[in-house]
C-alpha cells in the first residue's frame, strides 16, 4: 500500500530550504503522511542521499513512531527515545537524529522514505539504517517517499 508523504518545506522533486541543511540551522523538515494501512503498529522514516561521492549517505534514521502519529513537526529533537516511543538511530555523521543535506558540490537528491510496520521494532536507540532495514524485513505493510534536492 502506498503512503502519501509530504512536507510543508518542499514538494516532491523541489529544493530543500537551507534551514534544513548544514548551511542553515539543520532543522529536520516537517513531514506528514496519510493512507497508513490497517494493522500498522509503528512507522519508520529513513532519509538518505544516493548521490554522495562515496555511495549512499544516511541522513536520518527514526523508528517506532506510534501508528496513530500523522506528522513530525519541524526540528524534532534528536533524543535517543521520545516519551511516545519514537526512537532515533545513528546517521552517517555518527550522530543520533537528523543530519541535513551537506553535499560537497553539485545537486543531490534526498529521499525521505516512510514505512508502515506490523510491529514495533526490537532495535535499540542508535541503530543504523541497516539494523532498522533488517528488523523491518517481512513486516512492511506500506511505504511512501518524498524526494527533495539541495545544491551548494
Amino acid at each position: 500500500m502506498k503512503i502519501e508523504l509530504k512536507s510543508t518545506a518542499f514538494h516532491y522533486g523541489g529544493m530543500i530550504p537551507s534551514k534544513h541543511t548544514c548551511d542553515g540551522t539543520n532543522l529536520s523538515p516537517q513531514l506528514s503522511w496519510s493512507n497508513v494501512p490497517e494493522g500498522t503498529e509503528s512507522l519508520a522514516i529513513l532519509c538518505d542521499d544516493p548521490d554522495a561521492p562515496g555511495g549512499t549517505w544516511v541522513h536520518w534514521v527514526i523508528f517506532n513512531i506510534p501508528a496513530n502519529t500523522k506528522e513530525l513537526a519541524e526540528g524534532i529533537h534528536s533524543y535517543q527515545s521520545h516519551s511516545n516511543g519514537t526512537t532515533h538511530g545513528k546517521n552517517d555523521f555518527g550522530r543520533l537524529g537528523y543530519g541535513g543535506p551537506c553535499p560537497p558540490g553539485g545537486t543531490h537528491r534526498y529521499f525521505f522514505k516512510i514505512y508502515a510496520l506490523d510491529q514495533v521494532l526490537l532495535v535499540k536507540p542508535g541503530a543504523t539504517k541497516t539494523d532498522v532495514e533488517n528488523s523491518m524485513r517481512g513486516h512492511i505493510l506500506g511505504q511512501g517517499e518524498l524526494m527533495g534536492k539541495y545544491k551548494r
